[in-house]
């Protein structure tokens, strides 16, 4: 198996320091109010988007069977 005897190079701090806080993220994170606006966003307020869309758009269009010069809106 790889080992430091066997890497050529020597490993930066930095780059070390940055993926220990990365595989022990779960341990540092908190609750702020900017956190918790960013999950609402995303949890929330992207998936009402996507579904007041879907819904507004539904059966609207049609791709299949269209020939050159054909519209794709059914209505």
């Amino acid at each position: 198996m790889a080992g430091a005897e066997h890497y050529p190079m020597a490993m930066d701090p930095a780059i070390q320091k940055l993926g220990t806080m990365t595989t022990n993220r779960h341990k540092y994170f908190r609750w702020t109010p900017r956190t918790a606006r960013i999950t609402f966003m995303y949890a929330v307020v992207v998936p009402v988007i996507f579904g007041i869309v879907a819904y507004k758009t539904d059966g609207k269009y049609d791709f299949r069977a269209k020939r050159k010069g054909d519209l794709i809106v059914e209505y």
